[in-house]
């Protein structure tokens, strides 16, 4: 949260030529009771709703694709979900970027925005497990020095270095 995901995804989506972007908390949002959201010590029920919301997103992207879309999909995916995550995405080529700001670049981010989104998270958990328990799939891109015009024109100068061979 606050590392610059929506922005940069559709930045990234304004600058190709036909480009859908894939928000996958909209399918979180969808759900309208019964919802149980992902805490540090998730419910079988909390880890059930990201499954779904993932493979409706896989499921999004690839439709998007079959039709001659690029899907730009933006979500938090972190620690053994990405590559799961990944997996269900049967569009080949696919290209994975994660964006790895510093902890004080977030902390700073998530203070100037209007919005929280870390509840009983703190920056530091989640730095942590995106560095010690998310598969290296993809390419990371520390974001902590750039805006999201130069993040975006990092992506597109370097793509083979996002694209997946496997998982």
């Amino acid at each position: 949260m606050a590392a610059g995901k929506s922005t940069v995804a559709n930045l990234l989506a304004e600058r190709l030529p036909r480009a859908a972007h894939v928000r996958g908390d909209t399918f979180r949002r969808m759900i309208v009771s019964g919802r149980e959201e992902r805490l540090p010590e998730p419910t079988a029920e909390a880890v059930a709703q990201v499954e779904l919301r993932q493979r409706i997103t896989a499921m999004v992207a690839d439709e998007y694709a079959s039709d001659g879309w690029t899907a730009v999909v933006q979500d938090i995916v972190i620690g053994p979900d990405l590559g799961h995550f990944v997996a269900r995405i049967r569009t080949r080529p696919l290209y994975v970027v994660v964006l790895t700001p510093s902890v004080e670049a977030v902390r700073g981010r998530e203070a100037a925005r209007p919005k929280t989104g870390y509840g009983p998270w703190t920056v530091e958990a989640l730095h942590h497990g995106l560095h010690a328990d998310t598969p290296r799939i993809g390419r990371w891109l520390d974001t902590t020095k750039q805006t999201p015009q130069e993040t975006v024109s990092s992506i597109l100068a370097d793509l083979p270095a996002a694209l997946v061979t496997t998982v």
